[in-house]
């Protein structure tokens, strides 16, 4: 029998010592080798096992991890449809603050012995029944479309992330009641809803049509908000706050709010477009936006009984209000793309 190493326990109960180490012997042991033998024993293997710097690069260059608004914006960035929807609503805001840049006429300036005439220099998409120009017509109607939809969302969305946020964070009989009224909103017909609301209504500003789409709009967001919040209030961190201290305020502002309106916002990007052909189809049945103001529901409504004889006056406002509604939907879907981790 070997006489043991004096200088060398037979036992080590802490382990390998400043220099020493511990290799694979390849039949699933490990042996104990000074530090010069396992260097050499790393040099015939081909160098050190990776360690984290090598399996994790942006821990290495010390990036740090993207939050999901980061995120979703590095996304955005490189989707096309975003890119295009976003110029196309910028340049219809521009000209609905300043129609003038690109409208010189006057919207409400008509000479009858012009009627129903087509393009001419300067007036590229010609006249309408009354003489109007429509293509300064065209060109103002997105001021009221544009306004009524801005606001109207603008409307719905705080009201119904409000009352839905709150009913899904406390629960109980507000929940229920909250539950109960938004059932039977969901219940009135849109446009029956507006045929009966706006007919007793003579004000020719947008408000009135604004309020309406409001009452029968946060509904949906209310919903949407309140299942978001019971989501996100479940979350391990909302739990720990809760247990830390932290007041009903403080949890809902700080840890649900932000991870729980990402929804939110993608249908009210989407909604938006809907408010605005509501818009028209209120102005078309003569309920909505009223004479003298400009709209492209009003003009469509005017052009509908000569499309056969002059289809130019239906076709131009038509096809702008149809471009307004598809570009805000393009952009709520690259929304959700880019805040919904499952689409990606």
């Amino acid at each position: 029998m070997p006489e043991p190493d004096p200088e060398r326990p037979a036992y080590d109960p802490l382990g390998p010592g400043p220099h020493e180490s511990i290799a694979p012997t390849g039949q699933g042991g490990a042996m104990d080798l000074a530090l010069e033998e396992a260097e050499s024993l790393e040099k015939e293997l081909g160098g050190p096992p990776a360690g984290p710097q090598e399996l994790h690069p942006s821990a290495a260059s010390g990036g740090r991890a993207r939050s999901l608004w980061s995120d979703a914006w590095h996304q955005l960035r490189r989707n096309p449809v975003f890119l295009v929807s976003t110029l196309l609503i910028l340049f219809l805001v521009v000209i609905s603050i300043w129609p003038q840049l690109i409208a010189s006429g006057d919207p409400l300036q008509c000479d009858l012995s012009k009627s129903q005439q087509g393009s001419s220099p300067g007036h590229p998409f010609g006249y309408d029944t009354q003489g109007c120009d429509v293509y300064t017509r065209t060109v103002y109607g997105a001021r009221a479309s544009i306004t009524v939809g801005i606001c109207a969302t603008l409307g719905a969305a705080l009201l119904g992330s409000a009352l839905g946020g709150l009913a899904g964070f406390f629960g109980g009989w507000g929940d229920a009641l909250l539950s109960r009224v938004a059932d039977i909103f969901f219940g009135i017909p849109v446009v029956l809803g507006g045929l009966v609301f706006l007919s007793v209504v003579t004000s020719t500003t947008v408000w009135p049509v604004v309020g309406f789409i409001v009452l029968l709009g946060w509904p949906q967001l209310a919903r949407i908000a309140r299942g978001s919040v019971i989501t996100a209030k479940q979350n391990d961190y909302v739990q720990a706050a809760r247990a830390l201290g932290a007041s009903n305020a403080r949890m809902l502002l700080r840890h649900v709010a932000p991870n729980a309106i990402a929804p939110v916002i993608v249908v009210a990007t989407i909604a938006l477009g809907t408010y605005i052909a509501l818009e028209a189809t209120l102005s078309f049945l003569g309920v909505g936006l009223r004479p003298p103001t400009v709209s492209w529901g009003i003009d469509i409504s005017n052009a509908a009984s000569q499309i056969r004889n002059a289809p130019h006056m239906l076709l131009y406002p038509a096809g702008a209000l149809s471009i307004t509604v598809l570009a805000f939907i393009m952009l709520g879907d690259a929304v959700r793309d880019a805040l919904d981790p499952k689409l990606r």
